[in-house]
């Protein structure tokens, strides 16, 4: 593969990577896509590993999968066995955290990455989320507003074909909808009395995408299919190369994951796709003469502002329904389970508990008596506001399997996010009891919050007391899986990583895609931004490359 040099290498074949191959093979570029693990399809998504757990709390799964070597993997909050295949092994991918300050890295390592894996809802962001310094006077201004990427918002969506409704919500953009989404009977009537009490909080239909029967992702699929990509599955990238005179990044070098092997390759422009601490490690590891401190890290920003979502987790009943209901807004998947559900998201201008903070979850989707009071589950995401020390930096004491030094996480809370932590579970506690739910937990990396009947009540004393041993451990950063940052973009390179467009400020023939580039944390899921924002860096640079910007060397 030395000899070949390619117009493009792509790092990742997750969102941003996936797409990212989709629109540079459209365009005519000749690309090589590394992915880190095998390729998966058809047979990776066999219907006999859809087995109801034994419990709610599916402590036996768990407890399966960290003797097999998945600790970290699954503490994921809905973690099951069924898709353990699409989850790394933490003994050949291990990381670091300061002491009593954990964080959990959920990641997958296959063709789609945790495509195959995250709920599929996908969410626009506002200028509430790119302008909050503008707006709040905290944390820093996106390069970018929303109006710029609306347009790349509306092709994902159509390209994607996205279950919605026209919700009219001026916290939540609308998006373009293939076919409605619908509400369960249940989540009718709570819709109806959160409403109606409160006129500046709404409740809408989950917005996202059903499962593809066909496996690979559509992006990827097109691009698979369009003659113009070679994929090498199994590439462990180790570093970035750069040219010792220009400095611009000029290939990779990758270990087989199977064999140890090292190979090189070589490529006019190179995407960095590979996830936010996975891309920031390579760059951190792909130091040279030029770039002393890792590539992209002439302002010693690289690494720095690293975030997540801040999460909490609440579960009950709700005495104003009965029973339960099947979505049928889209096709049944023999593998997954249905889609589906609702979202709370950010409050009017008015709501005097307004914060930066919304809900995702369920009512009257989990299978009980006609009799029994409908179910409810809600996960809540919080705005973190993003730091310096809160960064990645490489543990130079550890590798991994592959021998790659590992990075090394911290993702603290301050100040302002444990109040507004304590807000979003606050208002989430009020407002379900307001309207006949009854709440028997709700938790947070502030800890664990019983009430009522206790959690998971028809639940054996033992797996309630796990389930009450491993909390800290589940709840806790990370847990949201809406890392951002470490590679921010920004207007300047003195306190950026990423120009505006997403390339690399000291080597522009580099671009970030994933969600490392991101100065904010935001509310919503990251997704629908990554996979827009892929579109806008990738046609940029492709312009760039055509009027002879990037030559290969």
């Amino acid at each position: 593969m030395t000899d070949v040099t390619y117009d493009a290498l792509v790092i990742g074949s997750g969102a941003a990577g996936s797409f990212a191959v989709k629109e540079l093979t459209a365009q005519g570029l000749k690309v090589l896509l590394l992915e880190a693990g095998p390729n998966v399809g058809p047979k990776d998504f066999d219907p006999a590993r859809k087995k109801a757990p034994a419990s709610s709390i599916n402590i036996w799964e768990r407890a399966r999968a960290t003797l097999k070597g998945q600790p970290i993997q699954a503490r994921a909050a809905f973690f099951t066995e069924r898709f353990s295949h699409f989850f790394v092994s933490d003994r050949k991918n291990p990381y670091t955290t300061p002491k009593n300050e954990p964080f959990l890295w959920i990641r997958g390592r296959q063709s789609g990455g945790r495509l195959h894996s995250f709920g599929r809802v996908l969410l626009r962001w506002t200028d509430e989320d790119f302008k909050i310094r503008s707006k709040t006077g905290k944390g820093v201004d996106w390069p970018i507003s929303y109006e710029e990427i609306r347009p790349y918002y509306d092709e994902v969506e159509t390209y994607l074909g996205l279950y919605g409704n026209t919700d009219d919500v001026p916290t939540l953009p609308d998006g373009v909808y293939a076919r409605p989404a619908s509400l369960s009977p249940a989540e009718e009537t709570f819709k109806r009395a959160v409403e109606g009490r409160w006129p500046d909080r709404r409740v809408v239909s989950w917005r996202y995408i059903a499962p593809d029967a066909e496996r690979v992702p559509k992006p990827l699929r097109e691009a698979l299919t369009s003659g113009n990509l070679t994929v090498q599955y199994d590439a462990v990238v180790r570093r970035i190369t750069t040219d010792e005179t220009t400095g611009r990044a000029s290939g990779a070098e990758f270990i087989d994951r199977s064999t140890g092997a090292l190979s090189s390759v070589r490529a006019a422009i190179v995407v960095l796709a590979a996830s936010p601490i996975e891309s920031v490690r390579l760059l951190l590891n792909s130091a040279s003469v030029r770039h002393p401190e890792g590539l992209g890290n002439s302002s010693g920003v690289l690494g720095r502002y690293f975030m997540d979502q801040l999460p909490c987790l609440a579960f009950g009943s709700f005495s104003q329904a009965k029973g339960w209901a099947a979505d049928q807004s889209a096709p049944t998947d023999p593998f997954y389970n249905p889609s589906g559900g609702i979202f709370i998201p950010r409050f009017g201008e008015a709501d005097p508990a307004r914060g930066d903070f919304d809900y995702q979850g369920s009512v009257g989707r989990v299978p009980v008596s006609e009799k029994d009071d409908a179910r409810l589950s809600f996960f809540g995401f919080g705005r973190m506001l993003p730091y310096a020390d809160n960064r990645i930096t490489l543990d130079r004491r550890r590798k991994d399997a592959w021998n790659i030094t590992i990075p090394h996480i911290r993702c603290v809370m301050q100040a302002e996010e444990h109040a507004l932590l304590k807000k979003q579970e606050q208002v989430l506690t009020s407002m379900i009891e307001a309207v006949g739910g009854d709440l028997e937990f709700i938790g947070s990396p502030t800890g664990l919050k019983e009430m009522g009947k206790g959690a998971f009540p028809e639940a054996s004393a033992f797996g309630r007391f796990m389930f009450r041993t491993w909390f800290k451990k589940t709840m806790c950063m990370g847990a949201a899986i809406h890392e951002t940052g470490g590679a921010r973009m920004g207007e300047t390179p003195e306190a950026s990583v990423l120009n505006p467009y997403n390339q690399l400020w000291d080597a522009p023939n580099l671009i970030v895609i994933d969600a490392s580039a991101f100065p904010g944390s935001g509310i919503a899921g990251t997704t629908l931004t990554v996979m827009s924002l892929t579109l806008r860096a990738c046609r940029n640079l492709v312009e760039q490359y055509r009027r002879g910007s990037f030559s290969a060397r």
